[in-house]
């Protein structure tokens, strides 16, 4: 399961209006027309996709429920998971 909070580097409890800024922001900075890195159009995907589940009241309720529901299925696997997408976006940034 891909931590949508952390490809956004935002708050589990991110206000909408956080989460579009951001959105915004990212989807700019990575956009394949202006950015030639060779990982760009992946992260501007991961991007899209993060903002297309969160900006979603009930697809951001199923998300945080089924990310819950992970984190204590699997609290390891979990943690490391998204320890390890921070972790990435920090030092690629």
């Amino acid at each position: 399961m891909k931590d949508y909070y952390a490809v956004l580097g935002i708050a589990a409890n991110a206000s909408l209006a956080e989460i579009k800024t951001t959105y915004r922001k990212l989807a700019s900075q990575f956009h394949p027309d202006k950015n030639s890195a060779t990982d760009a159009p992946a992260k501007f995907r991961q991007v899209q996709e993060a903002y297309e589940v969160l900006s979603d009241v009930d697809k951001r309720k199923t998300y945080d429920e089924n990310r819950r529901r992970s984190l204590l299925d699997s609290p390891i696997d979990t943690a490391h998971e998204i320890w390890q997408t921070y972790i990435d976006g920090i030092l690629k940034r």
